[in-house]
């Protein structure tokens, strides 16, 4: 049997600290940890790769309620049965959205700095302004 690490250890080789650590504990996405007589935290080896699949999960966008809503379903009694690939399938679609849209806000300032554009009411008042100003005289919603 592997030796349990100490709170430190876990921290360190996920590469985390060991607030985050704890935090995550706290909001369930780690086991709570048996503890030494002196309630010193005492994790096992699989805890660390437990944070390292939460970091690489937040890098990829999801956020720890998602996190913690992919772990229930490797919990829980239908182990594997797709939850990852779901919800993947959905962040990927909310990512290329978001792309889009940031592609079309780089358009723009790219449009904008190319125009010249140095003054905003001066900009607003020219009909080649490639800013997106609302028409004139549409109500503000």
């Amino acid at each position: 049997m592997t030796a349990a690490l100490r709170t430190g250890q876990v921290a360190g080789a996920a590469g985390v600290n060991v607030q985050t650590l704890r935090y995550y504990e706290r909001r369930g996405l780690l086991a709570r940890p048996e503890r030494t007589l002196g309630g010193h935290r005492l994790y096992p080896p699989e805890a660390v790769t437990a944070l390292r699949s939460i970091k690489a999960a937040q890098r990829l966008g999801f956020t720890l309620d998602d996190i913690a809503a992919l772990l229930a379903v490797g919990r829980g009694p239908r182990r594997g049965s797709g939850g990852l690939h779901a919800r993947a399938v959905e962040k990927l679609a909310e990512v290329e959205g978001r792309i889009a849209d940031l592609t079309v806000i780089s358009d723009t300032l790219r449009a904008a700095i190319d125009a010249g554009c140095d003054d905003l009411d001066i900009c607003a008042a020219i009909d080649a302004c490639p800013l997106p100003f609302a028409p004139t005289g549409t109500a503000a919603g």
